[in-house]
């Protein structure tokens, strides 16, 4: 057996067994010293497999440092500290150079920094982020309640959209794509939202797999039923347009499109803040399923060792 055929969750599932924590399963890791929550994450950018060389290495590097936040505000924390560890082919020092530039930029945007790291030889260039974060109370993927509406901030589908673009490797882009690419290479944490989850979410997550597959992973750990409506899937103007001019299905997107780094969270639907970027999908019930308008949603989304 492989890893491909069991997946990257699959494979998750393995590990956690044989670790037998109680504290894995969330975005972050929570971790209680002196009566403060802690929240502690890691993730890894690979060359071709989340980025191309030929990318801004400042977008690169900002975008280490993005994903990495997203799950310490998912679980409605603020970054503080960060290990950045590289694996470098024998490569110019200016691109390392200008992936810092874009790690400082955005420690600086975020409000964290970079204390220390790593680097070693290797054959393509992966960019390991560890950061500690805090937390005035954690919320996790578990904690849904039925009755609870089911949110999500800002558009979906966005950076799935933007990757196709670059993929395209076009000589001229419109405006309404250079969004969509700029969606893709320089994700913004949702820095907005942590104080209003920590305050109001039973349940919260972000959106680094598409929709439909988080979905579950939130419906699985809360053990109840989100019922998710179609009508009310946010999705951007533009990626309207790009699904208009090449016959796709912008809600398809919203539920499978990766890296989008929104938050998916759950609270009493008479909390909705109108003046944050936040929109009502749909609402928690008595169950352990995700379904889309009455119909089984299958878990579709990215999955870095195969496509679901």
């Amino acid at each position: 057996m492989k890893i491909s055929d069991i997946g990257e969750f699959g494979l998750i599932e393995r590990l956690k067994d044989i670790l037998k924590s109680s504290i894995i399963g969330d975005d972050t890791a929570p971790v209680i010293v002196e009566g403060k929550a802690l929240l502690l994450t890691c993730d890894i950018l690979v060359q071709d497999r989340h980025f191309k060389l030929n990318y801004p290495p400042s977008a690169i590097g900002w975008k280490a440092i993005s994903v990495n936040v997203s799950d310490v505000v998912a679980n409605g924390g603020t970054p503080l500290y960060s290990l950045v560890s590289l694996t470098l082919p024998d490569m110019e020092v200016g691109f390392v150079e200008g992936l810092y530039h874009g790690i400082k930029k955005a420690c600086e945007f975020y409000g964290c920094e970079v204390v220390g790291g790593n680097v070693s030889k290797g054959e393509k260039l992966s960019i390991d982020v560890f950061m500690l974060g805090k937390a005035e109370r954690f919320v996790g993927r578990s904690g849904a309640k039925r009755g609870d509406g089911i949110f999500v901030s800002g558009t979906l589908g966005d950076s799935r959209a933007g990757l196709e673009l670059l993929l395209m490797e076009k000589g001229h882009y419109e405006d309404f794509e250079l969004k969509l690419i700029e969606k893709h290479i320089r994700p913004t944490a949702r820095i907005d939202l942590p104080k209003h989850i920590s305050k109001y979410a039973n349940a919260s997550m972000d959106i680094s797999d598409g929709l439909a597959s988080d979905a579950w992973k939130l419906a699985r750990a809360s053990k109840v039923k989100l019922s998710l409506f179609s009508e009310k899937i946010p999705v951007s103007k533009e990626l309207a347009v790009f699904c208009k001019k090449h016959g796709k299905n912008p809600l398809e997107y919203a539920l499978s499109g990766g890296e989008d780094y929104e938050l998916l969270f759950t609270h009493k639907p008479e909390k909705l803040n109108p003046f944050l970027s936040m929109v009502q999908i749909g609402i928690v019930e008595e169950g352990e399923v995700v379904c889309l308008d009455n119909v089984l949603l299958e878990p579709s989304g990215f999955d870095h060792f195969r496509m679901l």
